[in-house]
């Protein structure tokens, strides 16, 4: 979908956008650069709260790392010794 930025700035975002993600009259939303492409995304009230837990059911890297690290011991062991 192609828009134009008015001579303002302004961009307007379409019906059917906004009503796919609720965007009301002083809806607050975040424009995002990655890189060469700009994306527009809604504001979360309060982050902490949204991202509290979010990474909870993740195992620690740490322990990922260990078993990863005996596996290629053991690989070099059985290389070493034939």
């Amino acid at each position: 979908m192609e828009l134009t930025i008015s001579n303002k700035g302004w961009v307007v975002i379409p019906a059917e956008y906004r009503k796919k993600y609720n965007l009301r009259a002083g809806a607050k939303v975040v424009i995002i650069d990655y890189g060469g492409v700009l994306a527009i995304v809604p504001a979360v009230k309060d982050p902490i709260k949204k991202g509290y837990g979010f990474l909870k059911e993740t195992p620690p890297i740490y322990d990922a790392m260990k078993k990863d690290r005996a596996k290629d011991k053991k690989r070099e062991e059985r290389f070493l010794n034939g």
